[in-house]
């Protein structure tokens, strides 16, 4: 997969490539730039129902703010309480490692002048309720093991999207931080009354 930057054209996959490798060369000349935080807030609604809001995430030196706000709810389907108001949040991380692996497939194609015209994913992940439950103290809450199966419309030879396709989810944020695991800090506090709001005894 030889790079022949002069005979590729200057957008593929949707991605400027020029802007792309200026953006790489500024992340080399300034490291402190590449270090991003992201975050969102969630408020729980009712029984299994909760909601997230993204807002804003610092990088580059700075703080921003999306165009849009956007919002995920998050339920569980009847089968486990809930009333179906949202993909349950393991089909959420599901939908995460998707979208992020993908991400980073098209973009990587366009670093290395791959054209794509289509891309397709299909996941599928093992659970076995009795961890979450606290049934069994030997079966782990989370996922047991997920599969993830690309579909690609190139034309690009089989070997090189074999080699991408082994290549471009090492890269990905959340395909390493599912894969390698990552350090979760959870804390609480008490939140405070609203201004003249009554505590009930």
């Amino acid at each position: 997969m030889a790079n022949q930057t002069n005979k590729i054209a200057p957008v593929i996959n949707g991605l400027d490539r020029e802007k792309f490798f200026q953006t790489l060369d500024q992340l080399k000349a300034r490291p402190v730039n590449a270090k991003f935080k992201f975050r969102l807030t969630n408020q729980w609604l009712d029984c299994g129902h909760n909601r997230s809001t993204v807002r804003t995430f610092s990088g580059a030196g700075g703080d921003h703010e999306h165009a849009v706000t956007f919002q995920m709810d998050a339920d569980e389907p009847p089968l486990l309480l809930g009333q179906d108001k949202g993909a349950n949040p393991v089909e959420h991380l599901l939908n995460a490692l998707a979208a992020c692996v993908t991400t980073s497939l098209v973009y990587h194609a366009a670093a290395k002048g791959i054209a794509l015209e289509e891309v397709e994913s299909s996941l599928e992940g093992d659970i076995d309720l009795q961890g979450f439950l606290g049934l069994d103290k030997n079966v782990r809450p989370g996922y047991q093991e997920i599969r993830m199966k690309f579909k690609i419309k190139s034309d690009a030879s089989d070997e090189v999207l074999q080699e991408l396709v082994a290549f471009a989810p090492h890269l990905s944020p959340v395909f390493d931080s599912v894969t390698k695991g990552v350090s979760v800090k959870v804390t609480a506090e008490r939140k405070a009354e609203a201004p003249g709001q009554t505590k009930v005894a």
